[in-house]
């Protein structure tokens, strides 16, 4: 057998060519049946997301202020074509997240919200481990005990205990109240950072009462307020003859998570009441700072070395 040429010649070089020439043509046909499927893919995932982002976007439409809509409504607000929202609303009326009526056509919310809302109350470790101790303040001063947590610019219930007493206070879980107005907002406000609150009160400072602050100034003037004593008050800040009293559940940060208050009328709750009772509510408040901290890492930092009242602006 001769040895391989040390050369390679005209016809060699053409024949591997076309080699390489037949091996890309391969490739670009396997490319071409693969790249279609694939944006194909691409373009189902996109549509689908697409798809649920529209109906939650439905959903959310629905508020306090808007219990009930119209579709043409929805559409409106959502700002896609009535026929697409009549087919999100189809599907969510048939799994029960919202419902209609059939005389009038009207959405609202449907039961299966309701039933997930309380799942996750239920499993909601703030509100497990908090309850117990609502309910010893509950015992000792007979008024309406709330949980609340920051939403945007509200504060929501998330647990309540209401008042043993005749005269009492209409609350329910899920209420939402302006923040800035109310003892469980300004008690979770007065240890956020200053620019978060300032923010917070750009949006709008509605008077409610004509004891409704309305001085931005003046508010985080008294935050500081509040930062110094433990607690916070409203005196008919937000409803007439309504009183309340709150302290902030705090994080491993030493930041609010929650608050929990005393609320009642303010002939029952008046301002000398609850300065005396504060101390109680922001010794409790800790009781379940410490509880968390428990939950969340234990064994691994002292609960009682945790910072409780970081300045305003830091």
């Amino acid at each position: 057998m001769s040895p391989p040429p040390l050369f390679y010649t005209p016809l060699d070089i053409c024949l591997t060519a076309c080699l390489f020439c037949a091996i890309f043509n391969l490739f670009l046909i396997g490319f071409s049946q693969v790249d279609p499927l694939e944006y194909e893919v691409t373009t189902t995932l996109s549509e689908s997301v697409r798809a649920v982002e529209r109906a939650l976007d439905v959903l959310l439409c629905f508020t306090r202020q808007t219990p009930e809509l119209t579709m043409t409504q929805i559409a409106e607000q959502v700002g896609i074509h009535k026929s697409t929202v009549h087919r999100l609303l189809a599907t969510l009326e048939n799994k029960r997240f919202v419902q209609r009526d059939p005389d009038t056509g009207i959405y609202r919310l449907g039961i299966r919200l309701l039933q997930m809302a309380y799942l996750t109350l239920e499993q909601n470790d703030l509100r497990r481990v908090a309850a117990p101790f609502l309910r010893s303040l509950s015992e000792q001063y007979q008024e309406n005990i709330h949980l609340a947590v920051l939403d945007n610019t509200d504060v929501i219930f998330t647990y309540i205990i209401e008042s043993p007493q005749r005269v009492k206070l209409a609350a329910a879980i899920g209420q939402r109240l302006p923040a800035f107005a109310t003892a469980s907002g300004k008690a979770i406000l007065a240890y956020m950072p200053e620019k978060m609150v300032r923010r917070i009160l750009d949006r709008g400072m509605a008077q409610y009462t004509s004891h409704t602050l309305l001085s931005p100034d003046a508010y985080m003037k008294g935050l500081q307020s509040i930062q110094e004593q433990g607690f916070a008050i409203s005196e008919e800040e937000y409803e007439e003859e309504i009183n309340a009293i709150a302290a902030p559940i705090v994080d491993l940060k030493g930041q609010p998570i929650a608050s929990i208050a005393v609320a009642g009328p303010a002939y029952r709750l008046t301002r000398e009441r609850m300065i005396e009772i504060g101390p109680i509510v922001v010794a409790t408040a800790r009781q379940i700072t410490h509880e968390m901290t428990v939950v969340a890492i234990p064994q691994v930092i002292n609960p009682a070395e945790l910072p409780v009242r970081p300045l305003i602006g830091e």
